[in-house]
């Protein structure tokens, strides 16, 4: 199906900012997220009476808690915004849910300028408390994610249970190996090498990966993202303003959010998730194709869900994922398609879904420092798991 009007391609992203990525930080999180959207602003050539719009993923349901410690009512009262219009929630497409709103508010008129922020202090809540974020602990009562109570009688206690019911079906089902998984992981440990605010920047290889812990068959610690506290932000423009701005837009071409699944991890298609719905989408708002990409900053809470996107959103074909990976070379930054070229949430830390669109920008916008990329122009960017993603194809023009 294709689209009479893509009203997303009428917003793009304008400036980016981003706190310390610490494990912990000894910052608060409202000062973590303070100091990004600020960063954010001024990048933007922005002042704080600018701003009429900010999003955030999942918001203030969860304010107080470490994985979504400032919502978008906190950050509007620290900042004095006066706003037109702001949006939070956890229904939505996964991480990139803020983006995509923001984007739309723009589109529709409702704001101008709009502050799209992700903050997350896990690694202190998990020095606190080791089951901070224990998928037990979750109810109806606590952030809406209700199903989470049903799985709990058939022992799946974290999210790794889940993925690695993915990645065995994957094994399963198109004969990948862990030695080809494991390329995800070594390959953001190299790009991490080159990234100042990495957490994990020492040198692995083949055999610490393997002499790593078991933890879920197949996946081992080293295919489980890193925990840290950190903040997020960016600026969405209307285009006809970003022109006046200090750094050349970076369009968002085509937005993915598809969901046709049942919202239910274990319902999904277990070797695809929900990327393939994503990556049509996508692609069905755009005429640029998966050849035209420059770089993909793709969602690794866990390797194989790196690897179900490479397949979904079109990069290689479905259940050749690990071929397409093998030794490394395809998705290294001098290859055809390099990968989470910050490290990832493997090594670089678990930013959760706006650190992969930072990423994007500081390729598109030349700014990457030793990792960067000789003129890249084309991106893309995804985040999400099982029933849960989006996905954002980023041009600089």
């Amino acid at each position: 199906m294709m689209f009479d009007r893509v009203f997303e391609k009428d917003v793009a992203i304008t400036g980016i900012g981003q706190s310390e990525v610490a494990r912990p930080s000894s910052k608060s999180a409202m000062r973590l997220t303070v100091e990004a959207c600020m960063e954010a602003i001024g990048d933007a050539g922005l002042t704080r009476d600018d701003i009429d719009g900010v999003a955030c993923w999942p918001g203030d349901n969860n304010n107080g808690d470490s994985f979504s410690p400032v919502g978008t009512a906190a950050i509007k009262s620290a900042l004095g915004l006066k706003l037109n219009w702001y949006g939070a929630g956890y229904e939505g497409p996964g991480p990139l849910a803020g983006v995509i709103q923001g984007a739309m508010a723009i589109a529709t008129g409702l704001a101008r300028h709009v502050l799209v922020f992700r903050t997350i202090t896990e690694a202190t809540g998990r020095a606190r408390s080791r089951t901070a974020n224990a998928l037990t602990n979750k109810s109806a009562g606590r952030d809406g994610t209700y199903y989470w109570q049903w799985y709990t009688p058939f022992n799946v206690l974290s999210a790794i249970n889940l993925a690695a019911m993915y990645a065995q079906r994957h094994f399963h089902d198109y004969g990948t190996t862990a030695e080809q998984l494991a390329q995800i992981a070594l390959t953001c440990r190299r790009h991490a090498a080159l990234n100042p605010k990495a957490v994990y920047r020492a040198p692995m290889t083949m055999d610490d990966y393997f002499a790593s812990r078991l933890v879920s068959t197949p996946l081992r610690v080293f295919d489980c993202d890193v925990h840290c506290d950190a903040s997020t932000a960016l600026v969405l423009s209307r285009r006809d303003a970003a022109k006046d701005q200090p750094n050349p837009p970076i369009r968002i071409d085509a937005i993915g959010s598809a969901i046709h699944s049942p919202h239910a991890w274990d319902q999904v298609d277990l070797s695809a998730m929900i990327t393939q719905e994503v990556g049509r989408m996508m692609w069905n708002r755009t005429d640029l194709t998966p050849a035209d990409v420059d770089t993909a900053q793709l969602y690794d809470g866990f390797s194989i869900l790196t690897l179900m996107w490479l397949e979904g959103l079109g990069f290689c074909p479905r259940g050749e994922g690990g071929r397409f990976i093998e030794n490394g070379t395809c998705i290294g930054l001098d290859g055809d398609l390099p990968l989470n070229t910050n490290g990832g949430q493997l090594s670089g830390g678990r930013t959760h879904g706006l650190g992969y669109v930072h990423e994007a920008c500081a390729q598109l916008w030349g700014r990457a420092g030793g990792r960067q990329l000789a003129d890249p122009r084309v991106a893309v960017a995804a985040a999400g798991g099982g029933p849960l993603g989006g996905s954002l194809l980023l041009v600089r023009d």
